[in-house]
């Protein structure tokens, strides 16, 4: 009953690490400190760095929190929608609004690689029946593939930037790229095999 407890309070503290990364990033921006993050939790940072690793671990775990709260739901959403095509755009444009919206998650999660092709393919799995929906009515492409889709993603966020606060790099972006979804005569090339998250140590793709 005692490590019961102990774990419960651990995945407790843990939580509040996570949502105090959260909202202080958001407040304060990309370059908030491990220890500010602790403050807001309301614990100490040997605690974060017990628990997390380092500054980080504690934005990796921060990003795939607010991924699956914010964009999984949308994701799954896009499932019942009757007109797959359009669900797949309303899909990808909401994903974008909602990671743009929140600057200092999203370039701190460039930065710590939390954020990548690989990783936004994982929760955007459930697209994957969307995506062929669409594929089998002739709305887009027979050749795409569901990391297509979070390629599309991770290529218009990187046109975000704090300047442009209605995001209008982002929409244009996103509207370029949603085109090239449409069906076409010309096959697209075949993808890597190499995964496309960068080595920790070196900021390197394995296989570059």
């Amino acid at each position: 009953m005692h490590e019961q407890r102990q774990r419960a309070d651990a995945l407790r503290n843990a939580d509040k690490i996570v949502r105090a990364a959260i909202a202080t990033l958001r407040e304060h921006g990309p370059a908030v400190s491990l220890e500010e993050i602790a403050r807001h939790a309301g614990t100490g940072s040997a605690t974060v760095y017990r628990r997390f690793g380092d500054r980080d671990g504690v934005i990796r775990a921060a990003f795939q929190t607010y991924f699956a709260e914010e964009v999984e739901p949308l994701v799954l959403a896009a499932r019942d929608a009757p007109d797959a095509g359009q669900a797949l755009t309303e899909a990808l444009t909401a994903t974008v609004a909602t990671l743009a919206a929140h600057q200092g998650l999203l370039k701190a999660a460039k930065e710590s690689g939390a954020f990548t092709v690989d990783i936004a393919t994982r929760f955007m799995g459930p697209l994957g029946t969307v995506l062929a929906r669409a594929q089998q009515h002739g709305h887009v492409r027979a050749d795409l593939i569901v990391r297509d889709l979070a390629a599309i993603v991770v290529m218009t966020l990187a046109t975000a930037h704090p300047d442009d606060p209605a995001h209008n790099d982002p929409h244009r972006y996103l509207a370029l790229l949603l085109s090239s979804l449409r069906p076409s005569p010309d096959e697209l090339p075949a993808p890597s095999h190499t995964r496309l998250i960068p080595d920790a140590d070196t900021g390197h793709c394995p296989g570059q």
